[in-house]
């Protein structure tokens, strides 16, 4: 196989990664391009829906997650006052998945997997250390310049690039396409620390999304710590929001803590609500946080990118072998269909349920909640939405 007939990947992320996993399987040789110096192995997304899970069985990975992370098969909507307002019962989702449960797990625990997998590849190419800088492409393959850490520059040459590169991706911008969307308000501040809260809280699902027309927060649960995320003033500089004094207050309001709260891990980040106009730009396909980010509420930024990943590698698999290429567009109409209509609703849709303050509208939603998890039908419909099942049978109707 010759040297630039291969699939360049920028970014080494979950997306990246599933991508490279996937047309590695396939036989197709792949060159992961990643910034950082080895993979990266910060405190980001941590929950895996139930058909992420049933894509990545293809791997032969998830009994190791498993092991490593936390299976939660319950999560709530609560009340800071009230308590538990509805509790979701992932049960009922048995005969529509193999995984009928949230997997709370960090993602670089995925990554790290699936490099092990792809090491003993002899078409397996990764480049650490080197940023994605500018691409051009002909009729005959696409050129993706990298930045070596030295400032240095050179080109790579393949047959197709796809731009998994994250939010601030290089390869987005290279090709010109426009991001629109939002900035949310808030910078979303998350405080990770081994307090048990589930100890001190009466029936606390591991996944709970606790409203208040004060504060509301997020608990998320993984193996050995608690995450806490609380929405935070933007006029607080980042060393005030992480100030110890100022993040043990937050935490104490929670529950208290005589003892004080170890914040073993802390990320401040702002919050944007977009799309990219167009996934597909001739041999440039992109994917993930490249393509859509959103906020964090329901865990469907890092589930939405690897099923982009998937979509994208099991098209781009029959085009590199001998399918016409235009099947590529359709990649880009079912994947900006869901970010637009899915992802981004339904994460709005958790933050303004937590985020509401007028009393009247507060007790609808609290009614709405009560009465969809009383209800089975309504119960399972909802689970399927926000497990992002429905929208992966809804992707069958796009042309």
């Amino acid at each position: 196989m010759a040297k630039d007939d291969r699939v360049i990947i920028a970014g080494a992320g979950p997306v990246g990664m599933v991508a490279a996993a996937y047309l590695a399987g396939e036989g197709i040789p792949v060159t992961i391009v990643e910034q950082a110096q080895d993979l990266p192995d910060d405190l980001r997304a941590s929950t895996f829906h139930p058909p992420t899970l049933d894509m990545l069985g293809r791997f032969g990975v998830v009994p190791t997650l498993i092991d490593q992370g936390l299976v939660c098969p319950f999560w709530q909507f609560r009340d800071r006052h009230q308590g538990v307002i509805a509790t979701f019962e992932m049960e009922r989702l048995k005969d529509d998945t193999a995984h009928p449960y949230r997997l709370q797990c960090e993602q670089w625990r995925l990554t790290r997997m699936l490099r092990e997998q792809m090491a003993g590849n002899p078409d397996v190419q990764f480049i650490y250390d080197a940023k994605a800088d500018s691409v051009a492409q002909d009729a005959d393959g696409v050129t993706l310049t990298i930045e070596r850490a030295d400032g240095s520059k050179e080109p790579l040459r393949g047959r197709f690039l796809i731009g998994a590169d994250g939010a601030r991706s290089a390869v987005r911008r290279s090709v010109g396409t426009e991001f629109r969307g939002q900035t949310i308000p808030e910078i979303f501040l998350s405080l990770s620390t081994t307090f048990p809260f589930h100890e001190h809280i009466g029936d606390l699902a591991n996944i709970a999304y606790i409203s208040d027309p004060q504060e509301w927060f997020v608990l998320l649960r993984t193996a050995s710590l608690w995450r806490v995320l609380f929405p935070t003033d933007p006029n607080e500089t980042e060393e005030q929001m992480t100030d110890p004094v100022r993040m043990n207050a937050r935490l104490q309001a929670v529950v208290p803590n005589p003892e004080g709260y170890t914040v073993k891990h802390r990320t401040a980040y702002r919050v944007h609500e977009r799309v990219v106009d167009e996934y597909v730009h001739g041999r440039v396909f992109l994917a993930g946080d490249a393509a859509h980010i959103n906020n964090p509420l329901g865990g469907m930024g890092m589930n939405g990118g690897i099923h982009d990943a998937f979509n994208l590698a099991s098209k781009l698999t029959e085009v590199w072998k001998g399918a016409d290429a235009s099947m590529m567009g359709r990649y880009g109409r079912q994947r900006r269909k869901v970010a637009l209509d899915v992802v981004q609703q339904q994460a709005l849709r958790n933050r303004q349920i937590l985020n509401q303050r007028d009393p009247d509208q507060r007790r609808a939603y609290h009614d709405e909640l009560r009465a969809t998890v009383a209800d089975p039908t309504k119960h399972r419909a909802y689970l399927l939405r926000s497990a992002m099942i429905q929208s992966l049978r809804d992707l069958e109707a796009v042309a």
